[in-house]
């Protein structure tokens, strides 16, 4: 299926979903991007019944409840709708592993354009008077925020196009050029990687996308190259990475019978009347600082400054992000 079509059935069944009566065919194509036509012309209108026909096909293939009725007697033409009770999931209990990669795959949805569709869909039917249930909406908050490289990669991998960046290497000051053909984007320890072949070296090689400078220019035409068949991107991402030397150590004070991740990854631990000491190994502040702003309150870091700046970070832009999506809501 393609990405337009995909993005024209989510959108379809949020804005089915949201409504609390049915919504005729002609007010779905003045809501739902990608079904704009013009009614008048008999051969554009003929063309959307028959893509509006198909994507209800589709819809009840998937097993999404799609209901056809009319909001009083007096309606002439049908309108349709989604039963929410029969579309909700009974209560799935996830995991940690299962949990974050359900995470990703809502960061992906979000970051490729749909969110911000949808919200101007449920916008256009409120201005055209149709009740919308704001609790029946699936998720359009941003959770989190992927480095400005990803769209535009993922965009060029699928496209099968080839891309220019500037790439900024830890022992070099001046960032350099690079030519890529991408294969994919995959996330490895807590990093977005772009795998791919590099022109200029005539090799496969992955690059961290956190450390691409500037803008990625699209060059070529698309479809120039094909990606290949049954490559592990994320195996090649860890073979390239190489193995983590936990060299670093980070002092941290932990609440008396809290963290039990932690305390089991310490190397030392000394109880104290404030709490207990942890000594933990780590090899990049970062993803350290990652892994301890999960914890709360519960963690404080003591030492070494690199990491207690790397979450006094984190912590800053969860803040902000709490900050605009609060006002938003007001």
């Amino acid at each position: 299926m393609s990405r337009t079509r995909t993005e024209r059935l989510v959108n379809l069944v949020i804005c089915l979903l949201s409504t609390r009566r049915f919504l005729t065919a002609a007010q779905v194509a003045a809501t739902v991007p990608g079904y704009e036509h013009d009614p008048k012309d008999p051969r554009d209108h003929e063309a959307f019944q028959r893509k509006f026909e198909r994507d209800k096909a589709e819809l009840r293939e998937l097993g999404v409840p799609l209901e056809t009725g009319t909001a009083s007697v007096f309606d002439v033409e049908p309108g349709y709708r989604i039963a929410r009770r029969r579309y909700a999931l009974p209560e799935i209990p996830l995991e940690p592993d299962e949990a974050a990669a359900v995470g990703i795959a809502a960061r992906l949805w979000q970051h490729a354009g749909l969110a911000a569709a949808a919200s101007s869909g449920l916008a256009k039917l409120r201005a055209a008077g149709v009740d919308v249930d704001p609790q029946a909406t699936l998720g359009l908050e941003p959770m989190v925020t992927v480095d400005p490289a990803f769209a535009p990669l993922t965009t060029a991998a699928r496209d099968r196009q080839e891309v220019a960046f500037d790439y900024r290497v830890p022992d070099r000051d001046e960032p350099s050029g690079r030519r890529l053909q991408p294969w994919g984007v995959v996330c490895w320890r807590g990093r977005w990687y772009v795998v791919g072949h590099d022109l200029d070296r005539a090799a496969a090689r992955c690059f961290r996308l956190s450390r691409v400078v500037g803008a990625v220019r699209s060059v070529g035409r698309p479809g120039a190259y094909d990606p290949p068949v049954g490559v592990d991107l994320i195996s090649y991402v860890a073979r390239s990475s190489g193995p983590v030397e936990r060299t670093g150590r980070a002092t941290v004070l932990v609440a008396p019978g809290r963290a039990a991740g932690l305390r089991r990854w310490a190397v030392e631990s000394t109880s104290g009347s404030t709490g207990d000491r942890l000594v933990l190994p780590y090899a990049d502040p970062e993803s350290l600082a990652g892994q301890l702003v999960g914890y709360g309150p519960d963690v404080r870091v003591l030492d070494p400054p690199e990491v207690r700046e790397a979450v006094i970070q984190r912590l800053k832009e969860t803040a902000a992000r709490h900050d605009v999506v609060a006002g938003g809501a007001r």
